[in-house]
Formats: structure tokens, sequence, C-alpha cells
């Protein structure tokens, strides 16, 4: 089998823990690095969460700090979904594990340059430290094979009505992203939204009985009551989704496009503009907009690999 080499970049949050909790059980992926970025919560959170992840998985992938802040904003957490820990109010004590002193976006050059353009980048959290990246190391674009993101939506938002929560914390670092001639494949809302988890099939992941099934349920509980609270059928498992598009593409639904962010609007900042809908198309395609996915596929896949533990 030929590996896909990743750098997870992300800010564990609860749907991120699930995301690592997947990916650490896929062979298809090999797992080069973990980079940690603010957005969901603080960094100092997003970090010591990723430690407790590790920890529980049994895995051994470096973990490198990224950005505390946007690029060239104040950083908007999402700590009302997530809990103030970020954690989903679960209580797992912090490992007190040394990391490197590398930069995240020092590492993401470094790994990608050793890989020679086979890199692939998963970008869960907020764009920061693909911006800064991208703006350290001018030759990184040919370093990188593609990038595969959660973040955006061709349609809504769920910050304010035009702009999703990754997009809208660091626009400037996200359409850095787009406009660096890297292929970028966006799993915004349009398909994160279709990707949930219902609380029976919860309960049937946490009745496999290990440490990590018992994560992958408890940290999703007080969101999952959240979206039943909204009316939904279930949770949404944004970033997984991404995870295994990433390796399962068939499971999902996706069309070629053209995509810049809006940086300025004081009413659309942080919007995917993407003329996936429109009449009048952007010069250049530069990115695969995944909206849709088979649930049924996707949800079966993740009880799978949880069962693996």
């Amino acid at each position: 089998m030929n590996r896909i080499p990743v750098i997870i970049d992300c800010d564990p949050g609860v749907d991120d823990t699930v995301a690592l909790l997947l990916a650490c059980q896929m062979p298809e992926l090999d797992i080069r690095a973990v980079t940690t970025v603010a957005g969901n919560v603080g960094l100092d959170k997003t970090t010591a969460n990723a430690k407790r992840v590790r920890r529980v998985i049994g895995a051994d992938f470096p973990i490198y700090r990224g950005a505390d802040k946007p690029m060239f904003r104040e950083l908007h957490t999402a700590a009302e979904f997530h809990g103030a820990d970020g954690f989903g109010g679960v209580e797992l004590p912090i490992p007190d594990d040394i990391l490197p002193e590398e930069k995240a976006w020092d590492a993401i050059y470094r790994i990608a340059k050793e890989l020679n353009g086979e890199l692939v980048l998963i970008a869960v959290g907020p764009m920061t430290n693909v911006g800064i990246a991208l703006a350290k190391y001018k030759e990184l674009p040919k370093l990188i094979k593609k990038i595969v993101i959660m973040g955006g939506a061709a349609i809504g938002g769920n910050v304010t009505p035009a702009a999703e929560f990754n997009i809208y914390v660091d626009p400037e670092a996200a359409d850095m992203m787009f406009c660096s001639g890297i292929p970028v494949h966006m799993c915004g809302l349009d398909v994160t939204m279709k990707a949930y988890a219902t609380k029976d099939e919860l309960e049937e992941i946490a009745a496999f009985g290990t440490p990590q099934a018992q994560l992958f349920h408890d940290v999703l509980q007080k969101g999952l009551e959240k979206y039943i609270g909204w009316g939904k059928a279930g949770v949404a498992l944004h970033d997984p989704a991404a995870v295994l598009y990433t390796v399962y593409p068939e499971m999902f639904t996706a069309e070629e496009a053209g995509v810049r962010v809006e940086t300025k609007g004081p009413l659309t900042v942080g919007k995917t503009v993407t003329d996936l809908y429109s009449d009048k198309q952007f010069d250049d395609h530069n990115a695969f907009v995944v909206t849709n996915v088979d649930r049924e596929a996707f949800i079966g896949k993740i009880k799978e690999l949880i069962k693996k533990y």
C-alpha cells in the first residue's frame, strides 16, 4: 500500500478529537505530524487536547505548536460549543510531554521539503499556520500535493449567515491558501452538516468498550445535545469528514470550482465566494468543493475504524 503522508493541522476541539481518533486507525495514512492552532479555544488548550488525544490513542506522532492568534485579527473562539477547555467537558489529565521547539509552520515546510511534493495537508482549524508557512516559504506551494480543509461553505455559514467558523477566524490566511496555487479540497458546511452521527450510533460506538471508543462518545455528548436542540438528527462530524474524504473520496461528491475568501465586507467577511452555482465563473478553478456524502457509508466506516481499537 502506498500510504498518504499527511500533516493534520487542527484546533482540538471535539470534532478534531474524533478526527484524530479516526486518522490513527486508517492504514492508508502516514501521519508525519500534528500541528496545533488557536481556534475553537486558545492555543494552550488546543495543544493540551492534542496531547490528551495522543495519549489515549497510544500514538507517537510529533505535535508542533502553531499560531496563538490569526495573522491580522483578534482571536474569535467557539468555546460556547466545544466547552471552556475545548474538550467537551471530558476530564482527562494533560500529559506533561515535552513538545519540540520547532514551530508548526517551520515543521510543515521541513516535512513538505523532505517529501518532495508528496505531502497532503489536512487543515481542520483556522488556516493561520498555513498562511504563515506560505508567507515565510515562497517555494512551499510546489512542495504540497494538495490541501484538504474543513472550512467554508458554498452557501450559508454558522458564525454569520455568510461565513463558516474556520474561515471566519482568519479569512486573510484562508484567502492566501486559496490563492497559493496548491489544489484545495474544501469540505465545507454543505457536506459536513450531512456527515452526522445520531445518539444511537454514538451509543453503539461507546459499546465497543475501549477507552478510545468511550472518548469518541463522551467528547461529542454536549455537542449532540445542542444539535438535537436545534432540531437536527445528530451531531455533525465536521473535521472527520475532511479526514475520511482524504482517503475515501468515493463516499463523497465534489465539483471543481473557483473559490476566494472575502476579507473586507462588514456583512460577508469570511465568506468563501465560489462560482459553483454562478453563471459568471472565476478565471481559475483552484479548488474542489465537496457538497455531498453517502452518510450510511460514512458512519459505517467510522464504526469500522473505531472498532479496530
